[in-house]
């Protein structure tokens, strides 16, 4: 089992069940290396001292922050480690909310939790009353240096963990929102959902592809092998159509045929990932 980032308990009344919190999800991509183009092996960083002038080690590194331009204060872990919180050990359920009031844009990152054997007792009891209500709960925990509020689901039978984004790390774009068209007419609505209606279809993940990241791999295995690199794929170009009520016919017409055949083309790869 893969090793937990945070080890603690969930606290709701005076019922306390010990878990441990792994992550549910990680980012895959291809990962290069930087290397000298002269003789193919890979660089090093060095840490550099531009006031002393010279390659500093790991261990010369300590935590600072500028508080005014070419002055920091120092700070030592050992200092921080005396000012976590409770709920860098307790994970406080504040409060219950349905899951469809807490818009997703503030959903960072995902956790399993997987209790204790001797707090298997209470975390059933938390995980079914939860989905018998219907409900997922709030609560804060202290990881990586920062208190977080954090939303607890009901998830394939267990509970999940999403560490939810603060209002202020939420950016305000200019214009986002404000620039909405007031004279749409009732015929172009009504083809807009025609052609939605149309593309409606059960969310299936196993469905899509990171198709770029497949090209590289056989680049890859082509430079390896020494053999032609893949040809790149032609780049369907669009129509302008300036007329909306055009532009959806043509839409509805077509029956969205690229969307379902890019659709059709990642459950073939899919499958021929599951079957090598």
């Amino acid at each position: 089992m893969a090793a937990s980032v945070w080890k603690g308990s969930i606290s709701f009344g005076l019922v306390s069940v010990p878990i441990k919190l792994f992550a549910a999800a990680r980012y895959s991509h291809i990962s290069f290396h930087e290397v000298h183009r002269e003789c193919g092996h890979r660089v090093q960083q060095q840490l550099y001292c531009p006031y002393d002038k010279r390659v500093v080690s790991r261990d010369e590194i300590v935590m600072g922050y500028e508080v005014d331009e070419d002055k920091m204060v120092v700070v030592d872990r050992e200092e921080l480690k005396k000012l976590q919180p409770a709920s860098s050990s307790t994970m406080e359920i504040l409060q219950f909310v349905k899951l469809s009031d807490v818009d997703p844009i503030f959903f960072e990152t995902s956790y399993f939790s997987v209790p204790d054997e001797a707090g298997s007792r209470g975390y059933t009891l938390l995980l079914e009353t939860m989905e018998e209500m219907k409900l997922a709960a709030l609560a804060q925990v202290t990881m990586h240096q920062r208190e977080r509020t954090v939303i607890l689901r009901p998830y394939q039978g267990g509970l999940t963990l999403h560490t939810l984004y603060y209002p202020n790390e939420i950016h305000d774009v200019a214009g986002y929102g404000k620039n909405k068209a007031t004279n749409l007419k009732k015929p172009e609505i009504a083809l807009a959902e025609q052609f939605a209606k149309g593309l409606v279809a059960p969310f299936r993940p196993e469905q899509f592809h990171d198709e770029f990241q497949e090209r590289v791999k056989k680049l890859i295995e082509s430079k390896e092998k020494g053999t032609a690199a893949p040809k790149p794929e032609k780049t369907a170009r669009l129509a302008q159509v300036v007329d909306l009520m055009t532009a959806l016919k043509q839409s509805i017409a077509n029956k969205g045929g690229h969307t379902k055949n890019r659709l059709a083309e990642s459950a073939r790869h899919s499958r021929a990932r599951k079957s090598a």
